[in-house]
């Protein structure tokens, strides 16, 4: 059984269609989401901003509702239980947000922030909390004595390094990374990324970790699932998808990536026009006003998601026969 399990998730937003209307759209975020994680495992999540994969993020850790679909952890829904039943829930399934300033409370030393998740959880005494509040620090590169300073004396990556502690504080089985380096200087991102790495094999924890540089996803996941307008369309092993990415959305960001080296030769796939509104989603593929290998039916029938290879799945026309690459 997989630890995580998400079967056609759903999530819509209700906005106003004016300032003094009453009448409303509905937005889908998160569009027939489905996906499994194993214990242990990293699945990246990837895609522009605006796809949705923060979204997904916050319904798995039930931050925000979901609209239809499933969530299961370790083989039960979710959204079935109780608030009670799911405080308990929330020690194993823990969030690194992207803005670690924001995410701490600026009124807190970081010792106590870190503390908190395992004083609502009655993990231990307080001596017990001092003692793990200062392991944590130790164990992402910071000094224990680092614990009576204030979110406001930290640099970002060293703020990061503290919301990391937070969340692997209650030794959580599941870890929802969200954009954890996107605001940090290259150097420190490195850093950040390696820590994790070490910290997940110390810990067996399993990690989605969110982003939108493929670059950064590919390095520490073990699968990579790419989204677009709401929807997964390409889901495969990390080497996999980068040595050979099948849908075009997915050739398009990985011609995006630099290469180090001058003399390898990348053609660089510019997609037309910009993603689609998500008030008014096209019709059929959702990446067809930008595709290069558009058909005709791409405008009318959204293609089905399918596995075209073994581990290798995709949502696009150019693969209607199973293992049959049409390029």
């Amino acid at each position: 059984m997989p630890l995580l399990e998400l079967k056609n998730l759903v999530k819509e937003y209700r906005i106003a269609k004016g300032f003094f209307s009453a009448e409303t759209h509905a937005v889908r975020a998160v569009n027939g989401v489905s996906f499994a994680l194993e214990a242990g495992e990293t699945l990246g999540l990837v895609g522009e901003s605006g796809c949705g994969k923060t979204t997904t993020g916050r319904v798995i850790a039930r931050l925000v509702g979901k609209t239809s679909g499933d969530v299961l952890f370790d083989g039960t829904e979710i959204f079935s239980h109780a608030e009670d039943r799911m405080q308990a829930l929330r020690r194993d399934i823990q969030i690194i947000f992207q803005d670690p300033f924001a995410s701490l409370n600026p009124r807190m030393r970081v010792g106590d922030s870190i503390a908190e998740g395992m004083e609502i959880h009655r993990m231990g005494n307080a001596a017990a909390r001092r003692d793990r509040v200062a392991e944590l620090l130790a164990q992402v590169g910071l000094s224990p004595a680092d614990a009576g300073r204030y979110p406001h004396e930290f640099s970002g990556g060293q703020r990061q390094r503290v919301g990391i502690a937070r969340a692997l504080a209650t030794r959580p089985r599941l870890l929802i990374a969200d954009e954890p380096v996107s605001a940090l200087d290259v150097s420190i991102q490195a850093q950040i990324l390696n820590l994790l790495e070490d910290l997940q094999k110390e810990m067996g924890f399993a990690m989605i970790f969110i982003a939108h540089d493929l670059r950064v996803v590919a390095h520490l996941s073990r699968r990579i699932a790419v989204m677009y307008a709401g929807r997964i369309v390409e889901l495969a092993e990390s080497q996999a998808l980068v040595r050979e990415p099948l849908h075009p959305y997915t050739r398009a960001l990985l011609s995006a990536i630099p290469w180090p080296d001058p003399t390898l030769k990348n053609r660089r796939q510019v997609l037309a026009g910009e993603p689609p509104n998500p008030f008014a989603i096209p019709p059929g593929c959702p990446f067809h006003p930008r595709c290069p290998k558009v058909m005709p039916k791409c405008l009318e029938t959204a293609p089905v998601w399918r596995a075209v290879r073994p581990g290798r799945w995709t949502e696009c026309y150019l693969y209607e026969e199973q293992g049959i690459v049409r390029d």
